[in-house]
């Protein structure tokens, strides 16, 4: 079952989020993607799960079926932050768990500051206090390439040659399927990836520093009030492993599992993935 709903932010916007599963399921996910994704990034992961629990899948602002936002400097996390609330005050949700991917992982530890109360657990996808510099400028290179693409096929070889790096594995379906949940289809039939431009404006001039890190591993301390799931794609460049067993040695009740083969970051439907947060959630279901 799924259902589609449309809330305001705080400052006026019209925004989405999708609700997959169960009203009255045991537990809710919310579910924050990374910059350029929208919510179409967990229907695999929903769709390898047993319908068990509620997923509420969000487009933050400037993506998907959201509005775009005419006032740049909004887009950024504390902002999408206080979306959520609106979201979760709106729906009713006092107890939720998060699941980020990238940006969406920057934000759940951003929640567990302002909201620890209404967060039952933690899946963080790819994401922790540091961000490799070589992941950075890998991501900088590509994500101001938004012109409109000729068809379909052609949007599915773009992707795959991007994206390569992350998924070497991938077969030409799959490429398919990835840009079916990127783009966006106009009515000349050409696509278009599905977000506003202006959301990268600031990507290429992140240069993290000591005083940065300082800050970021200060806000991941607050991530102890609540279980942690960290998952890792094996060649990530933006979560090294070093930052990752960092951060389990940080946290009294955290669990990492590691994706074989891909980078940054895992769709969370490869078989390691699906079973860590299957797991993750039943545990946290038996402790409530």
């Amino acid at each position: 079952m799924t259902e589609d709903i449309y809330y305001t932010s705080p400052d006026g916007l019209t925004l989405f989020a999708r609700r997959y599963g169960p009203e009255n399921a045991p537990l809710t996910a919310l579910c924050m993607h990374g910059l350029t994704r929208n919510h179409k990034d967990f229907e695999p992961l929903i769709e390898a799960l047993d319908g068990r629990y509620q997923f509420i899948a969000v487009d933050q602002r400037g993506r998907g079926q959201s509005d775009r936002d005419p006032v740049a400097e909004r887009y950024t996390p504390q902002t999408y932050v206080g979306d959520m609330k609106a979201l979760l005050d709106r729906l009713g949700l006092q107890k939720v768990v998060l699941i980020g991917t990238s940006m969406g992982g920057l934000m759940s530890m951003i929640m567990m500051r302002t909201m620890p109360a209404r967060i039952r657990g933690v899946v963080l996808n790819d994401v922790g206090p540091v961000f490799e510099q070589e992941g950075l400028n890998r991501i900088a290179s590509y994500v101001n390439t938004v012109a409109p693409i000729e068809n379909w096929e052609k949007a599915a070889e773009s992707v795959g040659k991007v994206q390569s790096y992350v998924f070497p594995k991938y077969t030409p379906e799959q490429w398919m399927a990835f840009a079916r949940r990127t783009y966006r289809e106009l009515e000349d039939g050409r696509v278009v990836l599905d977000y506003d431009p202006a959301i990268t404006q600031t990507v290429g001039q992140v240069r993290p520093s000591l005083l940065t890190r300082f800050a970021m591993w200060r806000l991941y301390g607050g991530m102890k009030k609540a279980p942690l799931l960290i998952v890792r794609g094996e060649t990530s460049d933006i979560l090294s492993d070093k930052t990752a067993q960092k951060m389990l040695k940080r946290h009294p009740d955290a669990q990492l599992v590691t994706v074989p083969e891909v980078g940054h970051a895992p769709i969370l439907d490869e078989p390691e993935a699906v079973s860590a947060i299957s797991d993750f959630l039943q545990r946290l279901e038996a402790s409530a």
